[in-house]
């Protein structure tokens, strides 16, 4: 069942808002992007492409693990703790990171106010010289567009969190973020997965795991199941338009955004 008790427009209630859950860093923070130039000045000879992405320090460093075009040989253990003790010493080193999908951000703030979403956003930032890193994060996000935004600083799982807050949807770049709010909530999760759809973890899929390219899809996604539908139930329309089932005949032709065959 989608949605847990308490929950808003996933659980059909008379409720007129969804409360989705967004993560920051790989998903609108373009923290790779931050730690290459780091990288470059730390250790110029490797490839700015291979330093790490996303990876919060003390997180798991198997191959597994590891985001989407990372190579763990690229840098030692003691390099990795290296990079990220030069971050965390600058001031204010959250505010640095540049918007993934420029404009993302400033569509979402519009849209939730439109549609009266409740937004949270989640994020497990070490602290770094200058101020919290929740405040650093809400700086960062207001300068990008987004009005008054609530953040979350919080180690622990996703899943725990999203059950916790009763949150309808979850957004992240994860796999095994999305594989806990699988696991532990009634939430659905969306991951945010730009490498190619053959790298997707399969157990994501197996999970009822679905999955955008961009930050840009994931709204255009949400803004139609946010829109009422008579011939479908919430949860259906959730899977087609995920590419989670095949949507019937009727549906897919009034959908422009259902895919057109099953996942």
């Amino acid at each position: 069942m989608l949605g847990g008790q308490g929950s808003s427009k996933i659980q059909g209630s008379s409720t007129p808002h969804m409360k989705l859950g967004f993560d920051l860093d790989g998903t609108l923070a373009d923290l790779q992007g931050a730690l290459a130039l780091e990288g470059r000045r730390l250790f110029p000879g490797v490839d700015p492409g291979l330093l790490p992405q996303s990876i919060a320090p003390g997180a798991a460093t198997a191959a597994g693990d590891a985001p989407p075009g990372f190579s763990m040989s690229s840098l030692s253990s003691r390099q990795q703790r290296e990079l990220w003790d030069a971050a965390c010493e600058r001031v204010n080193f959250w505010e640095t990171l540049d918007e993934i999908e420029p404009g993302a951000l400033a569509r979402l703030s519009r849209v939730a106010r439109e549609r009266r979403w409740e937004i949270i956003f989640l994020t497990s930032r070490p602290e770094t010289r200058g101020d919290t890193a929740q405040v650093q994060s809400h700086r960062w996000l207001t300068a990008h567009g987004y009005d008054l935004p609530s953040i979350f600083v919080v180690h622990g799982s996703r899943g725990k969190i999203a059950a916790s807050l009763q949150l309808d949807v979850l957004v992240d770049d994860r796999p095994e973020n999305c594989l806990d709010i699988a696991i532990d909530s009634t939430a659905r999760a969306i991951l945010v997965w730009r490498g190619g759809e053959e790298t997707i973890p399969g157990s994501a899929r197996q999970l009822g795991i679905g999955s955008v390219t961009s930050i840009g899809k994931c709204l255009d996604i949400l803004e139609t199941l946010d829109s009422e539908s008579k011939d479908v139930s919430i949860v259906d329309r959730f899977k087609q338009l995920l590419g989670l089932k095949r949507p019937d005949r009727r549906q897919q032709a009034r959908s422009p955004l259902a895919p057109t065959s099953p996942a």
